[in-house]
Formats: structure tokens, sequence, C-alpha cells
């Protein structure tokens, strides 16, 4: 139960975060907020993660808190991005490609779906 504190608790900040850029950025020709959030989400989690796993703390707290909780609200980006880097790491290539491109693809394709079905695309 603790860790969903954790999580919870981590995952209003993050989104309060992302709002708070978001609204900074708001009537911009192009979304800088979102570039923004994915990309220093990013930076974020990879620091985080190279700094702290494996630490005790981490896995009980830090991880919840910072990766699933505030970077998780923050950006979701950010996890897929991980997850490709550590497959590459792992020496992994084609299941990384394959993933970088799938997901993009699906979610892009999910997106379009869902924006269609709502009648947002004519």
């Amino acid at each position: 139960m603790k860790t969903i504190l954790w999580v919870a608790t981590g995952g209003a900040c993050g989104a309060v975060l992302r709002y708070c850029v978001q609204a900074l950025t708001s009537g911009a020709e192009f979304p800088w907020g979102t570039l923004f959030v994915n990309t220093a989400g990013c930076l974020a989690i990879g620091l985080v993660i190279g700094s702290f796993a494996g630490a005790a703390w981490f896995e009980t707290v830090g991880r919840p808190l910072f990766v699933a909780g505030v970077l998780g609200a923050f950006t979701t980006f950010s996890a897929f991005s991980v997850d490709a880097v550590l497959l590459w790491e792992q020496g992994r290539l084609v299941s990384a490609i394959s993933y970088v491109v799938s997901s993009v693809g699906c979610c892009l394709v999910a997106a379009a779906v869902g924006y269609r079905v709502a009648g947002g695309l004519t």
C-alpha cells in the first residue's frame, strides 16, 4: 500500500508540473511544451535510473515516487525511451528497433483511430 501512495504522490506532482509547462507554452504555433516535457522527462529518467538503480531505497521508494510517479505523470515518453535504451544496452538491437518503430507506429495509428471515431477527422 505504501508503494501505491508513493506513486500517487509523485504522479500528482508530475501532473501539476506538466500542466504548468503546458500553460507557459499555450498559444504557441509549435507544441513546445510537449517537446520540452518529453525531452526533460527522458533526460531525468536516464539520470535517475543511471544513478540509483539497484540501491535499496531507490527500489522501494525512489522508483515508485520518481520514475512511476513524477516522471510517469510528467511524460510516459520517458518510460518508452528508457525501455528502448535498456534493450539497446542489453545488445538486443533488433528488439530495440522493433520496439521503437512499433510503438511510434501503433500509437500514431491508435491516436488517429480514436480521433476519427470521436468524429474529429473528416
